[in-house]
């Protein structure tokens, strides 16, 4: 995968929309992920900067930007720094993990 992309799954715990790596690559498999408004089947689907990915949680759907890949799973306060929040939703600093 060239540098300026990132495997969908990996952001996804990155970013900590999944407390692990393979439950992020099920929430892609299973449909409840859409990359720039197309269902994103496949965990393995590179998105890059700008890309905007949309998570579809029990409690709530959060929009985002994606503003930075990142190079490891830090603390929740680096992984807010890899989006931007496009649903004007409270609740996206605080999502599932």
């Amino acid at each position: 995968m060239r540098e300026d992309r990132q495997r969908l799954d990996k952001w996804l715990w990155f970013a900590r929309f999944a407390r692990t790596r393979s439950l992020a690559a099920r929430l892609a498999s299973d449909g409840f992920v859409r990359v720039n408004g197309l269902r994103a089947e496949n965990p393995a689907k590179g998105i890059g900067i700008g890309d905007v990915v949309t998570v579809a949680a029990p409690h709530a759907t959060l929009a985002v930007r994606v503003i930075g890949l990142g190079l490891r799973r830090g603390p929740a306060p680096e992984a807010r720094l890899l989006y931007a929040d496009l649903s004007g939703n409270a609740a996206a600093s605080e999502h599932p993990e």
